[in-house]
């Protein structure tokens, strides 16, 4: 199987639409420097899933930021996704875990789904969380902000293997009544996927054993990667931020060290750079 792919598709002769995406590779990157628990590795990798699921539904270049904020041992949890299937993630923990669900680790808060194009208005949506799972919000989230009704699939292995995969079905806008019935014709259909077939099979094979009665079509496939975007740069500009007073207090102590949260690569910014960054402001 190739990992690290979205793959779209349509149903010829009926009006909805879908998605199938696998991780693997790009997942053990992004969670190889952070020592999260084994659940919250979890947590992540399916927001993740469903993130790229999301950017995969945008009709023009831009980004969406899929936000999960409780009062849980889980803070805040964030995933960054574009139109290049580009994702980064964190977790920001605030006390131990006391369980491995969805509702223990975040407890009450809410999603919000910002999407930024590059030419246009931002938007931001916002729901309390429903239910016991991402996905029960997720689609909570689309039928109130989006009024199009939406199934999402996910799941995730990251203690032995590091994959991660998903599906999404959604009705088009077009006919509302049609869209409808087909789509609880399909998802009646999908509910039958299991974990193993949605991790461990080829996107041809298991949609075809899913929908073999159905005329699918499917799109070239499009590679997902994760990608932190953190460079010197930005990291000085973080810096600049400071003040000449704050920074000179770390030119006085000989080095900042600026750390990514994202990739926890290491920025070290020594007294002359410091003092370099000073000059300019």
């Amino acid at each position: 199987m190739t990992s690290d792919t979205l793959l779209r598709f349509i149903f010829s002769d009926k009006q909805v639409r879908g998605q199938w995406l696998h991780l693997s590779d790009s997942l053990q990157q992004m969670l190889q420097n952070h020592d999260y628990p084994l659940a919250v590795k979890q947590l992540l990798a399916e927001l993740v899933v469903a993130t790229s699921l999301l950017t995969a539904t945008l009709k023009f270049e831009g980004e969406i930021a899929v936000q999960l904020q409780g009062d849980g041992p889980v803070r805040f949890a964030a995933v960054n996704g574009n139109h290049k299937q580009q994702f980064r993630g964190v977790v920001r923990l605030q006390s131990e875990l006391q369980g491995d669900s969805f509702r223990q680790l975040i407890g009450e808060g809410y999603l919000l789904v910002t999407i930024s194009p590059e030419q246009g208005e931002r938007y931001q949506g916002i729901i309390p969380l429903a239910g016991d799972s991402l996905t029960e919000t997720l689609e909570a989230y689309f039928t109130q902000s989006e009024q199009l009704p939406t199934r999402l699939y996910l799941h995730t292995d990251v203690q032995d293997n590091t994959i991660a995969g998903g599906m999404l079905l959604q009705v088009l806008p077009v006919d509302p009544a049609k869209a409808k019935l087909d789509f609880d014709d399909l998802v009646v259909l999908t509910n039958t996927l299991t974990k193993d077939e949605l991790l461990q099979l080829p996107a041809e094979q298991l949609l075809y054993r899913l929908y073999h009665e159905q005329q699918v079509e499917v799109f070239p496939t499009q590679p997902v990667s994760f990608f932190c975007g953190c460079s010197w740069q930005k990291c000085e500009n973080a810096i600049v931020s400071l003040g000449k007073e704050v920074i000179s207090e770390h030119i006085d102590s000989g080095q900042l060290d600026i750390t990514c949260e994202y990739c926890n690569k290491v920025y070290q910014f020594n007294a002359d750079d410091l003092t370099q960054i000073v000059a300019r402001l």
